[in-house]
């Protein structure tokens, strides 16, 4: 037989090869027993020659499973995500599984397509960082075998999973604690939007620091929506001309904390080196550590992504391997990371 041809080699173009019968193939490549060394190393040599290798999508459908998950995250890009993703996949990697991943936009539309694509390709289980509230859409996944947990937000409407949150309100408390301790009484919240479970819990421990110190909660101290550059910048120069401005700022997340100090160091001229730019003696704490928020000197209210994306992964895959029960919600802590821009005192 000729050994150039077209297409992929099969397990009969080894058999060939080989001088050995098909099943003798099939033992060599499943790693089973019953094979003498030599006609082992015979069938290697072939593989190798041949470039053979292992059609696992119809080797796993014949057990039933596809050896796949999906993870449908905000975005790929954000350094939070990329963490959470990463961890998934090492899970995935020990249990022999691979990782669809996409970006929903916080898009419920987009997350809702997503999820079903993957669906569609017959996945085993899925991880879903929610962009709606509304998951009844996922009923007859989960009625068809589709095990489904849920990261860094709880599902809206729709079927029971496993979820893995932190906790948001609590390490937004500890912040805002933080400020108050370093004597400021005018603190500002820069957080995303409303809409997004994070930036509401956040808001809530914001709103109990200020009031666990007798403090009023001042609706025009607070600014939520998108965290793009623009909106931040707006929302920083109305809150800085206010007749009494904040003196601190508590930033809801990384993507906001950044927009945040560029900001800043737009309005205050470039910032020395070794140090955080702000806009006079304005403190900063933020929720989220980021690169290179060290460098800057930035304090913050670190959560551990990787801890999260390891945990729900392996609820997920505890599921898959046929653990039963009702859903379990973990809530990881979070922790203050003191560099210095949190401790300066008002003016």
């Amino acid at each position: 037989m000729s050994e150039t041809r077209r297409g992929r080699p099969t397990m009969n173009d080894v058999a060939a090869a080989a001088g050995v019968a098909l099943k003798t193939v099939s033992r060599v490549v499943n790693n089973e027993p019953g094979v003498n060394a030599s006609t082992a190393e015979r069938v290697h040599a072939a593989i190798e020659r041949l470039g053979y290798r292992r059609n696992d999508g119809a080797r796993t459908l014949r057990r039933g499973r596809t050896a796949s998950i999906g993870l449908v995250i905000e975005d790929v890009a954000d350094p939070f995500y990329s963490g959470l993703s990463r961890a998934v996949e090492d899970i995935a990697l020990d249990e022999g599984c691979l990782v669809f991943t996409g970006s929903s936009g916080e898009d419920p539309a987009r997350e809702r397509e997503l999820v079903l694509a993957f669906c569609a390709r017959r996945v085993d289980g899925l991880i879903i960082v929610p962009a709606g509230t509304d998951h009844d859409y996922l009923t007859p996944e989960v009625e068809a075998g589709i095990a489904v947990a849920f990261a860094d937000r709880p599902p809206g409407a729709g079927p029971d999973a496993d979820t893995v949150v932190c906790d948001n309100a609590g390490g937004a408390r500890t912040g805002t604690e933080h400020l108050l301790a370093h004597g400021h009484r005018r603190i500002a919240f820069l957080a995303d939007a409303p809409s997004i479970f994070t930036a509401t819990e956040r808001l809530r421990g914001y709103q109990e620091a200020l009031a666990a110190a007798g403090l009023p909660y001042d609706e025009g101290l607070v600014a939520m929506g998108r965290p793009d550059q623009a909106r931040v910048l707006a929302d920083l120069r109305r809150l800085l001309r206010l007749a009494d401005p904040p003196t601190a700022l508590f930033t809801g997340n990384g993507q906001i904390t950044v927009a945040t100090l560029r900001a800043l160091a737009g309005t205050a001229g470039p910032a020395p080196v070794g140090r955080a730019p702000s806009a006079g003696p304005i403190a900063i704490v933020g929720f989220d550590d980021f690169e290179p928020a060290d460098l800057l000197g930035i304090t913050v209210i670190a959560q551990d992504p990787v801890g999260m994306g390891r945990a729900v992964a392996e609820l997920l895959f505890r599921r898959l391997s046929g653990e039963s029960g009702p859903p379990q919600r973990l809530e990881l802590p979070t922790r203050l990371v003191v560099r210095g821009s949190g401790e300066r005192p008002p003016a």
